[in-house]
Parts: C-alpha cells; sequence; structure tokens
C-alpha cells in the first residue's frame, strides 16, 4: 500500500504539469514515459534502445538528433535505478528552447507519481502527454454534504481541498403560523403536503448530483431543527444514498451557510479531507497570532530565522506564493550573488546580476541557477525534523492565510 503523498510532492508535480503544459516541441521530439511499478528497468531501457535505433529513420537532422538526445538522457536517468518505484516512474523528456528558436536543450524531468502508473507507454510527440499524470491528482474521495430545514436547502461537494455548493433550494413551505380562516387541522395537512413535495424536489436534486453527476462515497446531512430527520427517517433518497449516509448532525444554519458549517461539525468524521486538514492548520496560526507571545510567526525572513533556530513545528506556505532564490555564481572565481524576488520580478533580476562583473575579479561570466523557496525551506525543515504544508489559496482558510503574505510557522516554542 503506497503512502499518501504529501502536499509538497502534490505541489512540485502540479507545478511541473503547469510548466509542461504550454511546451511545444518543433517535431515530434518531446518524450514521455509512464513505466508501471512491477515493470524491470533493463526491460525499459531494451525497449527505448530500439526507439532509439528508430528514431534514425526521422528525416529531420534536427528533430532525429533531439529525439535521440532524449531517449540517451533518459536511459541514462533509468540505469540510476535497481528496480521500478512503488507507483511506477513518470519521465518527460525533450528539447526544449531556452531563448528562441536553435537555443534548444534537452531537459528531462522525472517524477515518482502519486499514484501507481497503471499502463507502460511510451509516445514521442511534439507536447508532453500529461493526462494520466493529471488524472492521479483527482481526488478518489468524495463526499456529498446536504444541509436541510424548512425554508432551504444546500448542496455541496467536498473532495481533497475543493468545497463546491452545487445547488441551493428554497422550499415554498409556508410557515407555522395558521393564515386567518383557516382550521388547524386544514392548515397543518396543507404544510405537510408542501413538506413532502419540497422533499421529493431535494432527493431528486441530491440523487442528480451525487449519484449521476458525481460519485459519493459518502453523505453527510445537518440542518437546524427536526427537518433533516424526517427528510432521512422519510427515505426519499435513492437507496445506495440512503445506506451512504455516515453521520445525521444539528447545524445552526441551512442551504449555502448549512454546508460550510457541516464541513466543521463533522471535521472529525472528515480527518482524512484535505480542505480539512489545511482548515486546521490555518484556524490553530490565526488562534497563535493573536495571543500575546503566541507560537507563531509570519514574512518569510521569520519564518527563515525560526528554522535556522530549530524552532518549527509546521511551516505553512501558499501555493501561490512563487518567490525563488536566484543565484549568480562567477565562473572563473566562484563568487555568488543571491536574491530573492517574487515570479513576476525573476526575469528582471537575472538580468541585473548577470549584467554587472564579478565585484572580486571583474568577469562577466556566469552561472544560474533558480531554486523555488518551497524546495529550501523543506530542505532545512526536514534537518531539523519540522513539516512543510502548502495550502491551498482558493479557499477561505488559504484566502485569510494570504493576508499574512502567503507563508507563517507553527513554533516549538516561544521567541524573545
Amino acid at each position: 500500500m503506497s503512502s499518501k503523498p504529501d502536499s509538497v510532492k502534490l505541489y512540485r508535480i502540479r507545478k511541473l504539469i503547469s510548466e509542461l503544459a504550454s511546451k511545444e516541441g518543433r517535431g515530434t521530439e518531446l518524450v514521455s514515459l509512464y513505466i508501471p511499478p512491477k515493470k524491470p528497468i533493463h526491460e525499459v531501457i531494451a525497449n527505448l534502445r530500439e526507439e532509439w535505433g528508430t528514431a534514425g529513420n526521422i528525416k529531420s537532422d534536427t528533430t532525429r538528433t533531439h529525439v535521440q538526445d532524449a531517449l540517451v538522457k533518459t536511459m541514462q536517468r533509468l540505469k540510476l535505478y535497481k528496480e521500478t518505484p512503488e507507483n511506477g516512474l513518470v519521465i518527460f523528456a525533450g528539447a526544449l528552447p531556452t531563448n528562441g528558436p536553435g537555443s534548444e536543450v534537452v531537459m528531462i524531468h522525472e517524477i515518482i507519481p502519486p499514484k501507481p502508473v497503471t499502463a507502460y507507454l511510451y509516445q514521442c510527440d511534439d507536447h508532453f502527454h500529461l493526462e494520466w499524470l493529471k488524472d492521479m491528482l483527482k481526488e478518489e474521495k468524495v463526499y456529498g454534504l446536504l444541509s436541510i430545514d424548512a425554508t432551504e436547502a444546500g448542496l455541496g461537494l467536498l473532495s481533497g481541498e475543493r468545497l463546491e455548493i452545487v445547488d441551493v433550494i428554497t422550499s415554498g413551505v409556508s410557515g407555522k403560523t395558521r393564515k386567518g380562516g383557516q382550521s388547524a387541522r386544514r392548515y397543518e395537512r396543507l404544510r405537510e403536503m408542501e413538506l413532502t413535495y419540497y422533499f421529493h424536489r431535494v432527493a431528486e436534486h441530491v440523487n442528480r448530483a451525487f449519484l449521476e453527476e458525481s460519485k459519493v462515497v459518502g453523505l453527510i446531512v445537518g440542518g437546524p431543527g427536526p427537518t433533516k430527520d424526517d427528510f432521512v427517517k422519510g427515505n426519499y433518497l435513492n437507496y445506495q444514498l440512503q445506506k451512504n449516509i455516515i453521520a445525521v448532525i444539528d447545524t445552526s444554519y441551512s442551504g449555502r451557510e448549512g454546508v460550510r458549517e457541516l464541513v466543521e461539525r463533522a471535521s472529525d468524521l472528515l480527518k482524512d479531507v484535505r480542505l480539512v486538514e489545511e482548515k486546521k492548520m490555518v484556524q490553530k496560526f490565526l488562534s497563535e497570532i493573536n495571543k500575546p507571545g503566541g507560537l507563531a510567526v509570519y514574512g518569510l525572513q521569520r519564518v527563515i530565522e525560526a528554522l535556522q533556530n530549530a524552532n518549527c513545528d509546521i511551516v505553512l506556505v501558499a501555493d501561490n506564493f512563487e518567490t525563488y532564490k536566484i543565484s549568480a555564481t562567477c565562473k572563473k572565481c566562484g563568487t555568488k550573488k543571491e536574491s530573492i524576488v517574487k515570479a513576476q520580478e525573476k526575469m528582471q533580476k537575472i538580468q541585473e546580476l548577470i549584467s554587472k562583473p564579478c565585484i572580486k575579479c571583474g568577469s562577466m561570466e556566469f552561472e544560474l541557477e533558480e531554486r523555488d523557496v518551497i524546495d529550501i525551506l523543506e530542505e532545512i525543515a526536514t534537518q531539523i525534523g519540522a513539516k512543510v504544508e502548502v495550502i491551498s489559496s482558493g479557499t477561505e482558510e488559504g484566502k485569510m492565510f494570504n493576508s499574512f503574505g502567503g507563508i507563517g510557522a507553527l513554533l516549538r516554542y516561544r521567541q524573545d
């Protein structure tokens, strides 16, 4: 059984997919390779040698060279593995331009995927085949949330780090106060008919949303008062959903707000859902930040200091933090210039670093390196037994966390 991938690994994979999705080869020269877990590495290398020979028939000199170079690099990388990793291996290799046409350099990216690769695939094309990898990032577990009272019902889908309100239905049911001129009994009977009709309507919407359009693994029902219990006991739902009801929970609200409240109230039942994990971490961070001498800090500099002092328990970083450390190392004397910048300022900063001569020897030749700050933070965190968690910026908690600059840490002890 493979372990659940952590948020930093998933962040890296999503980022790589985003980068590679926009890449195009000049011909069919970009290699996509998916290797299932039990496929012997020596067999894969033998297959690629055959493909290398077949590539010799490509008419275009440039395309032929690029394909063969990509295959050689892939085979070299595979030789570093004694056996295929537990979930298999995904490799993307190809000649990509670094500065316009004619500046192509063969690049290679290897990924140990979050779920097992199910079939062997070798594909040479003008784009990378990312579909299988994208599918592996989709959450398999989807939960249905229904928040209902006599006035309205809200339907939500919860999967991974995403909560989606899919429907809100108003009831049209009369209030409990009797209108003039009607007997109490007759009015109550009419109200019961309206309520029954409303329950049938809600059930139709729920069956469509949670069975036909999405297959939910469980359903949580909530709402204020007894309406939710009457709905559940009345067996209005499709039998598959009825038997998949995990819990019926009291909430203060129904409808849209009630769905959000259900996520809070059912957090113990949904503890494996990423959104709930993130919610708890951000709420703990906000609670500590608001206490005098609380065990939390925010801002890149203060987080780095806490890491260097081995005073971090968890580092939280928003997935849209997009900050890089740029290094320019003098090729002659090894003197290094460094700068930390946001993604949008990256190219400008690189130009600044390489346009000024080395302060020691005056050389204008530099070796450039850029690293995502999240990778650097994780490197330091691993050394002190801390953890880095990437927080989705699209959720309510993510937006609140972003107001602190998108980076913070929960500490082990109080700082002076």
